[in-house]
């Protein structure tokens, strides 16, 4: 029998995001996360100053119908300075994916890195180890694997360890692991400093 007693738990299911550039955007999140365009609408013309959008576009990048869904305003204020000396800030800090091996976050920042598509920052944070990505509107999507060998192992390190925050230089991390560091000895090096970055300054500080 229910309850409203109970609280039941939801789960995590998908995020909008306003944005004045739509192509850009869908362009950007199919190529750092896989994701595809499962529908996509256009509101016409005639109706479109009784809409609070022009468009909308649905997209996925696993058997869940959409994760994010974008609502195209042209007249939404972009971000025109550069990141991360000047990104537009506001109460949504940032968005993480989870990668399921260190090889995958290490191979994807390859892959990207190809595609022109360079991080903001990245750090081992004793949970795990990120890599964060400013999209074209200068949203944050952070890329993360756990250096646990559990999710119940990485929530009991979350509760009684100590906030950790050793910015990596993920070439540097990706170089060792060509040569063979397994991910314990990337996780152990990079809070020991080995692959510190020459400018280890947090994304949301100002020059």
């Amino acid at each position: 029998m229910s309850t409203t007693e109970t609280i039941a738990h939801p789960k995590l299911h998908h995020y909008g995001l306003i944005t004045a550039r739509l192509d850009p955007m869908i362009d950007w999140y199919r190529n750092v996360l896989g994701m595809t365009i499962n529908h996509r609408f256009e509101v016409p013309t005639p109706t479109r100053n009784r809409a609070p959008f022009s468009g909308m576009a649905f997209v996925s990048n696993d058997e869940i119908n959409h994760r994010i869904v974008f609502f195209e305003k042209p007249e939404a204020a972009a971000a025109p300075a550069p990141v991360p000396e000047q990104r537009r800030e506001g109460p949504l800090q940032h968005v993480a994916f989870a990668c399921a091996t260190f090889d995958d976050l290490l191979d994807t920042y390859a892959r990207l890195k190809g595609l022109g598509i360079l991080p903001v920052w990245a750090a081992d944070h004793g949970v795990g180890t990120a890599i964060y990505y400013a999209d074209p509107d200068q949203n944050i999507v952070e890329l993360h694997v756990n250096n646990h060998d559990s999710e119940a192992a990485a929530t009991e390190h979350i509760k009684t360890t100590q906030p950790t925050l050793a910015p990596v230089d993920p070439e540097k991390m990706l170089a060792a692991r060509k040569s063979g560091a397994s991910p314990r000895e990337l996780h152990e090096r990079a809070l020991a400093g080995d692959f510190a970055p020459a400018n280890p300054r947090l994304p949301q500080s100002r020059s």
